[in-house]
């Protein structure tokens, strides 16, 4: 066996060495032919232009380096040899460049050019050649580029100048000394091509890797999952799954890569990072490189995948919490389909069959923005496009929105009512709703306004804000997307959607012209400065919760929702019919109307006394003859239908302090009515729980004699609340029994529990087998604890809970 099959990729030894079979040469060949009608391949005469493009693109270079080092007083001898040469990465440097795909360059100049003449005389140079169409520079990206169309093909150009005085032709950008004396941004220019020829150099089969590569990237693109800008996964990064699973399985054919790739990256345990090689222990030069136990922002990426050259970075720092649950539920399916393909029951095209993002939603945030020209369209939409994850952000840190799903893909109004004069480009993201009440009116305006300052503030800040530019953000149930989009997209026979039909999202900002900034971010004028910039904060009642209140954002008009109706989000209760308010006053009339029918019911109903009660009833018989007097009223009086009315009346409409009262009364005649033969249901729980007898006696007296609307129905605390007061509780029966007073200190402070919340027996709780939660995988098993061994990983730490 030589050396060059021994040879171990990656940091984990392979998972199969099995070469393919006949079976799986031929789902090769298949999936190739899938492949080609979506225009994957380009023909010899399109690779032919591209590499004619690229050697006029560097000749351009080199003569530019040449006149500027004549300018700089540098002698013509040296001149003529200081080099300067452009480098390719990315798609076309992997070789899975798609027919009208971009091309990614690299323009590498020796130490004395410097940036600025990159993006003064050489941006000049490219504007009068007449192959150049659509320029863009962007001088403050945070890797500077210039972006063009050169001879129909679409470029970007970044710029690096190393500490050499003559660059070569085979210089190897992959030597780490390059870097030295180098700033941030000439290092993150060359990160681009370094990453590349590391990838190559760390795959076994290239020519495997680069079929499977452009399988997943085309199943990206169609399943809308391919967008770095837009919190998705980038081509590197797709390329680096790809590569790491080709060390998995080194000498598999390419149809078992793409096959492989889906069922280790749905078992992946994220937020595991993935490396393709070795991260080098020491750091010679000082750069920042992607590290959690030093960097506190590293600790909360979602899906870390490292870049395998130094400086390592992690190439999905984009990644938010609902792009990481659409990806991972697209890799779920697909594993499902590629089984399937596996065993011949599908072909590959089921694969590449676009999931359409109109049919899986109920509600949507149409966000476009618009420009005065197309020169300025351009500028305006690329900033937008790259700030639309900060709306993400803004939408998943809110409370009600369980997912905020953006489609990578642009659209134009399809309406020719619009300005003719405007260049508008739309996205839409897709909102699904946690579990709230129907009845709740969601205002999302804050969380748009802010995005809406952000961009416009850092236009402002590069200089690229200009007349004419705004953005625009409206609420659509799915209906109403044909007024936007075409009709072969919104036309569905089934049913895929999610979230809450009824809930309707108040997303109109105010104004509806492009705002100047300052205008942008307008103060509404009941909305002070520290209210505006920091929210305001939220009103308390007597309990010290927050109460949820309308922003001052929203517009007029909108549906309000009563004070009486309050959201429920207890998930132990069952839904309730309507409530309408009732006071404490309303309930004591009640009781004195029906003094009469009670004393009539007591007279016609007489019970066997308890033996025990009878020694209380002679102590207390006098001082709570009323109390006793007036629970056998309501008891005979009410009906089941009215009492049940009234129990949820009382939950949300007595004030607190009438609450404490009645309850503690409803206390008091427990203690004092014998009359009332004890519940059997109560009776066998006793028995079932001797250790709880004493309090489970209580409660069954409780049960038994207090008036039904007097006995809330709904449980305030949960059972580890309930477990804390048994002492307490157990106090308070033994107070009952021996008739002592209960207006104390400590029963002003246990007093307050709801009657039903005396346990009468403590449930289980339920057994979880561990592992069955995530599922085992022989397979998996040595290659999820990637070396550093000592990384800690931090989940993500934003928490989707409703206030309650």
């Amino acid at each position: 066996m030589s050396s060059q099959e021994t040879k171990v990729y990656g940091i984990t030894s392979p998972i199969s060495l099995a070469e393919p079979r006949p079976e799986d040469l031929k789902l090769t060949s298949d999936l190739v032919e899938a492949m080609k009608p979506h225009g994957v391949f380009e023909d010899d005469t399109e690779l032919a232009h591209r590499v004619d493009v690229l050697l006029k693109l560097d000749t351009m270079v080199k003569q530019w380096i040449k006149d500027i080092s004549l300018k700089k007083n540098m002698p013509p001898s040296l001149a003529e040899h200081v080099g300067g040469k452009i480098y390719t990465f990315g798609s076309y440097r992997l070789g899975v460049h798609t027919k009208g795909g971009d091309i990614d360059a690299l323009c590498v100049s020796p130490r004395h050019i410097d940036r600025e003449d990159f993006f003064n005389s050489f941006l000049e140079i490219i504007k009068n050649s007449p192959e150049a169409k659509d320029i863009r520079a962007v001088e403050e990206a945070f890797v500077p580029v210039i972006k063009l169309i050169f001879d129909g093909i679409e470029m970007d150009i970044l710029f690096a100048r190393l500490a050499l005085p003559v660059i070569p032709d085979d210089l190897d950008l992959t030597d780490d000394n390059l870097l030295k004396n180098l700033d941030q941004r000439c290092v993150r220019s060359l990160n681009g091509s370094r990453v590349t020829d590391e990838i190559l150099n760390l795959v076994p089969n290239k020519n495997s890797f680069k079929i499977a590569l452009r399988a997943i990237k085309l199943w990206a693109k169609r399943h809308g999952v391919y967008s770095n800008a837009l919190g998705f996964l980038g081509g590197v990064s797709w390329a680096m799954l790809v590569a790491r699973t080709c060390q998995l399985y080194p000498n598999a054919a390419a149809a078992t890569i793409v096959h492989k790739f889906f069922l280790v990256f749905t078992k992946w345990k994220w937020p595991q990072p993935v490396f393709l090689k070795q991260p080098s222990q020491e750091n010679e030069l000082a750069f920042q490189v992607w590290d959690p136990r030093i960097n506190v922002t590293d600790r909360f990426h979602l899906m870390p995948i490292i870049t395998p050259a130094y400086p390592q970075q992690n190439s999905t720092y984009n990644v938010t919490q609902s792009t990481k649950t659409v990806m991972e539920q697209e890799l779920k399916k697909s594993l499902e389909i590629t089984e399937e393909i596996v065993k011949n029951k599908v072909s590959w095209e089921k694969l590449f069959e676009p999931t359409n993002f109109f049919h899986q939603y109920k509600h949507y945030i149409v966000l476009s923005a618009s420009a005065g020209s197309e020169k300025d369209h351009l500028k305006w939409v690329g900033l937008v496009e790259s700030k639309i994850r900060i709306l993400i952000g803004n939408l998943e840190r809110n409370p009600v929105i369980k997912l905020a799903h953006v489609n990578p893909k642009s659209y134009v109004p399809q309406n020719t009512d619009e300005k003719s004069d405007l260049f508008v480009s739309m996205w839409f993201i897709g909102l699904e709703f946690a579990q709230i009440d129907p009845s709740t009116n969601v205002n999302l305006t804050f969380d748009i306004q802010n995005f809406v300052d952000t961009v416009h503030r850092q236009a402002l800040n590069i200089k690229l804000f200009e007349e004419g530019m705004k953005i625009e953000a409206k609420h659509v149930k799915r209906k109403q997307l044909s007024q936007y989009l075409p009709p072969e997209l919104v036309r569905s026979k089934k049913k895929l959607s999610q979230g809450n039909d009824n809930i309707k999202p108040i997303l109109i900002l105010e104004s509806k012209d492009a705002p100047k900034i300052p205008d942008a971010a307008k103060k509404p004028p009941n909305m002070s400065d520290e209210e505006f910039l920091y929210g305001k904060e939220p009103e308390k009642n007597q309990n010290g919760d927050a109460v949820s209140s309308s922003s001052s954002l929203e517009v007029e008009g909108e549906d309000k929702v009563s004070d009486a109706k309050i959201p429920n989000h207890d998930q132990n209760e069952q839904p309730s019919s309507e409530i309408s308010s009732t006071t404490h006053d309303e309930v004591s009339n009640t009781a004195e109307n029906t003094q009469s029918s009670s004393k009539r019911s007591s007279s016609e109903s007489p019970t066997p006394s308890d033996p025990k009660q009878s020694k209380l009833d002679d102590k207390t018989e006098n001082s709570q003859e009323n109390n006793s007097k007036s629970a056998s009223k309501r008891s005979s009086s009410e009906s089941p239908t009215s009492s049940d009315l009234k129990k949820k009346k009382l939950e949300d409409n007595i004030p607190e302090n009438s609450q404490v009262n009645d309850l503690k009364s409803a206390s008091k005649r427990a203690s004092s009515d014998s009359t009332t033969p004890s519940d059997p249901k109560k009776s066998k729980l006793d028995d079932k729980n001797p250790g709880n007898s004493q309090d489970s006696n209580v409660a069954t007296k409780r049960t038994a004699t207090a008036s039904p609307s007097l006995v809330p129905t709904k449980k305030s605390k949960t059972h580890q609340d309930l477990a804390g007061n048994s002492q307490d509780s157990a106090t308070n029966s033994t107070e009952i029994q021996n008739g002592e007073n209960h207006n104390t200190d400590e029963t002003e402070k246990n007093g307050c529990q709801s009657l039903e919340q005396v346990p009468t027996s403590t449930p289980e709780k339920p057994k979880v087998d561990i592992s069955k939660i995530v599922p085992s995988s022989n397979e998996l098993s040595d290659i999820m604890s990637p070396v550093p061994q000592a990384i800690p990983v931090v989940k993500n730490s934003i928490r989707l809970k409703l206030n309650k």
